[in-house]
């Protein structure tokens, strides 16, 4: 009995937690079983607690000296990059401890064993050495970034995600090769801290997850901050030649090279799934390794369910992974498939400053849902709270439903849109109308206040309207 459980959980990060903290509300006896990754999984450790303290730390380090108040002159800004990762270091333990040691401490009915897991039988896995046996499961194993498949990519070395928040050396020259979220953010919080950043896209635009106009205007930002950026490039091949490591760059059939010091991957990542004995458990995965679930996060196995970014659906990010751990473990321990996520509904956000943000759904997906919707996009030279703070580095895209005027979209670049697309997000889940946003009152002077700007433009002309709207 001493090995029997309810549940096993295999993974320590945010949708394992979830589902351990979900599983000793239901009192059911309850194993995690965690490797590689310290506890909390890749968010706290590796993902977003600290690099967003780093981009944080770049962002005060670069505005100071390039803003637009006259007032303000600062010739000189002292920066230590190898403190700085040494604070982010001691951020990421400090809420490690906080938000997942002493809260597993209070979970009674769960066990922690730091032992990978493998299965050996559907009922049983195997680790550290022991075996342990689960009338169900949940497999929350993340998933590590992958390097692209280019010539000489091992003879020059590379830095992922991992590599650059612990690396105390700040590179010259940064080579980064890649158009999401990683690749963009660190690009960007490398040139605050003073490298020389060359990014590399495959495609004609940046982050494919928001809008044209919105990706035109991140790009100029980007560019106005220094950064080179080669869109419809491929990275023919890598190598070192007497000490320098070069790239050969391929756009619109031309080769070209260029000389870096540190090469950084933003390309992808593949879910962590090889090991884990699955065909024996008889779960069965996608030509990507992704673990196959149906929208209750089931796999074809009934009594193992999996969550996070080892499976197949829409959106990978903490806060989803956390709440299909919530949700698959509910399901499990109930019998009951009632719990499910509405991707819709999720928020995203690219922490570039200014930020992209999204909610909904955006303007090339209207056919495929069978609706019809009109646009409208308002630039932050309109906003007022943009002009007093000399910012107006922003707009923002809303996508309405042309038979209800419902708000289906909105997707936004803008400071701080990180903290908008919160209120957009409430909006969707209300279901509002055009009319439901003009009719409210918001603060002024806000960024927030674009919301009701955007919708206030499918009504009439905003430049003929005064402030307080």
């Amino acid at each position: 009995m001493e090995n029997q459980f309810d549940l096993i959980i295999i993974g320590g990060g945010a949708g394992a937690f979830a589902a351990a903290i979900k599983a000793n509300e239901y009192q059911a006896k309850t194993l995690m079983l965690n490797a590689g990754l310290p506890l909390g999984g890749t968010c706290v450790n590796v993902g977003c607690v600290p690099s967003k303290h780093l981009l944080t730390v770049g962002a005060f380090k670069f505005h100071t000296q390039h803003h637009s108040f006259d007032a303000l002159h600062i010739p000189d800004v002292q920066f230590d990059f190898a403190r700085a990762i040494d604070q982010e270091v001691e951020t990421v333990a400090a809420l490690r401890e906080l938000k997942y040691g002493k809260v597993l401490a209070n979970l009674e009915h769960v066990t922690l064993l730091e032992a990978r897991a493998r299965f050996v039988s559907p009922r049983e896995v195997v680790a550290n050495g022991q075996r342990f046996y689960g009338e169900r499961f949940v497999i929350a194993v993340g998933s590590t970034a992958l390097p692209p498949p280019i010539p000489g990519i091992e003879q020059v070395g590379y830095l992922t995600h991992l590599e650059a928040l612990q690396n105390k050396q700040l590179p010259r020259r940064l080579l980064v090769i890649g158009a999401g979220p990683v690749a963009l953010e660190f690009a960007q919080m490398f040139r605050h801290f003073g490298s020389k950043v060359t990014l590399v896209v495959r495609g004609n635009m940046l982050y494919k997850k928001t809008e044209p106009e919105l990706s035109e205007l991140l790009e100029e930002v980007l560019k106005d901050e220094g950064i080179a950026i080669h869109k419809q490039t491929q990275v023919k091949r890598l190598r070192v030649e007497k000490s320098q490591k070069w790239a050969t760059l391929v756009t619109n059939g031309v080769e070209h090279e260029i000389a870096f010091d540190e090469l950084l991957l933003g390309t992808g990542k593949t879910p962590n799934t090889t090991g884990l004995g699955l065909d024996t458990a008889g779960v069965a995965l996608s030509e990507k390794g992704a673990i196959r679930v149906n929208q209750w996060y089931q796999t074809n196995a009934p009594h193992i369910y999996a969550v996070g970014d080892a499976v197949d659906l829409p959106k990978r990010l903490e806060t989803t992974a956390g709440k299909e751990g919530s949700f698959a473990a509910t399901n499990l321990l109930t019998g009951l498939n009632q719990k499910k996520i509405d991707y819709d509904l999720v928020p995203s956000v690219v922490f570039t400053y200014p930020a992209v943000a999204a909610v909904g759904i955006l303007d090339e997906q209207v056919g495929e849902r069978g609706i019809r919707c009109y646009c409208g996009t308002v630039y932050f030279d309109k906003l007022p709270k943009a002009q007093i703070i000399k910012d107006t580095r922003g707009a923002i895209k809303m996508v309405v439903e042309q038979k209800t005027d419902r708000i289906v979209g909105i997707h936004i670049v803008a400071p701080h849109a990180e903290e908008l697309i919160n209120e957009a997000m409430y909006i969707l889940r209300a279901r509002m109308t055009l009319d439901d946003v003009l009719d409210s009152l918001t603060v002024f002077p806000t960024l927030s206040e674009a919301i009701k700007l955007a919708a206030l433009s499918f009504r009439t002309d905003i430049d003929m309207v005064s402030c307080c709207i």
